[in-house]
């Protein structure tokens, strides 16, 4: 029975990222040692990161005088790692799910945050509007796509400040204006790779202006300097990731990905929105996921979950259920999950519907 891959991530990738990978795992580049085993100094792996490094600028259109780094410790680190490098002595956070608190948490350690604007009253169903950035913070953060809640910010805020974005279950889902940015970071197991790698993009003149001293491990110009192999990078990640960066180059870019990422959206909506058992959990359009897509039942039918989860089982449709969280269902539409599947999850609902 075909899978159709619905899980928040680690998630779904093109069968292309697979089997180029599989390949790899048995014999790297022609060298009759597999990639999980060749030095990451080696001619052949420095080839990888260069031209994985090399796909990233050309897909995201990222201009001059931004480095991209290849890391591990996944957004978690990044929490961290972001207000260490940046914040001198105040930041403005966005807090727009369990994501964002977890970022404002960490940045607490550093300095002074000041929280613009939160969903937090209305269970993160929505985008906050109309917040003032103060003009003497050192960065706004956002995150950009709440998988747990399903909202997303679907275009580049226009703000006076530095500006850095956990993209970690967007990136490369949309086209964004690199130069809006002063830091993007994103897990890679969304729309990427496999766990283990972490995509960061920094403005090199970002950097350096904290007056603190740094941990080696933790300071993005150890990185920058090394390009990205100060230490043994996650080797297999990484060529998986290339894989995918490829994928998309094949398919058309980044604009052709988001043109079928709304697609997908529009027809797993447009079914929430006719069908008498299912609703969003989102009620603003506009706040919607096209990435994450949460629904639950309609009051009347609330104890018909797992009845349609089980239902979905039979029709090979994996990975709905809701974060523990929150409950209800989640359908996860990255990039790497073809519009059959969708099609598959949307024909399931009606079947329920018309049985129910």
């Amino acid at each position: 029975m075909k899978k159709h891959n619905f899980f928040a991530g680690p998630s779904i990738l093109s069968e292309f990222t697979k089997e180029e990978t599989a390949k790899a795992v048995m014999d790297f580049a022609d060298t009759g040692l597999s990639v999980m085993e060749i030095s990451h100094r080696s001619a052949e792996f420095q080839a990888v990161v260069d031209e994985t490094i090399a796909l990233v600028k050309e897909l995201l259109e990222i201009p001059e005088g931004y480095s991209v780094l290849l890391l591990q410790g996944g957004a978690s680190l990044q929490f961290y790692m972001a207000p260490l490098n940046l914040m001198v002595k105040k930041a403005a956070y966005l807090n727009t799910g369990s994501w964002a608190s977890k970022a404002i948490k960490e940045a607490k350690l550093l300095g002074e945050v000041v929280e613009v604007a939160s969903s937090k009253d209305k269970n993160h169903s929505y985008i906050p509007k109309g917040y003032e950035v103060p003009s003497d913070v050192d960065y706004l953060h956002i995150t950009t796509n709440n998988t747990i809640y399903g909202t997303e910010i679907k275009s580049d805020p226009e703000v006076s400040v530095p500006l850095v974005a956990d993209m970690s279950s967007d990136i490369f889902s949309r086209p964004i204006d690199i130069s809006k940015y002063d830091l993007i970071y994103a897990g890679a197991q969304k729309n990427l790779a496999p766990s283990g790698l972490t995509l960061v993009i920094v403005k090199d003149d970002a950097l350096g202006k904290t007056g603190r001293t740094l941990p080696t491990m933790l300071d993005y110009q150890t990185h920058v300097s090394n390009g990205s192999m100060f230490n043994t990078p996650p080797c297999i990640a990484i060529y998986a990731a290339l894989q995918t960066l490829k994928w998309y180059k094949q398919k058309g870019g980044i604009a052709t990905m988001h043109k079928l990422n709304v697609v997908k959206a529009k027809l797993l909506y447009d079914e929430l929105e006719r069908n008498k058992m299912f609703k969003a959990v989102v009620p603003d359009p506009d706040d919607r996921s096209i990435m994450n897509i949460c629904f639950v039942m309609e009051e009347a039918y609330a104890d018909k979950e797992a009845d349609f989860l089980a239902l979905a089982k039979t029709k090979g449709l994996v990975g709905l259920k809701g974060h523990r969280s929150v409950g209800g269902f989640r359908a996860s539409t990255y990039n790497a999950l073809p519009v059959e599947s969708v099609q598959a999850l949307v024909d399931a609902m009606k079947e329920f519907e018309s049985k129910h």
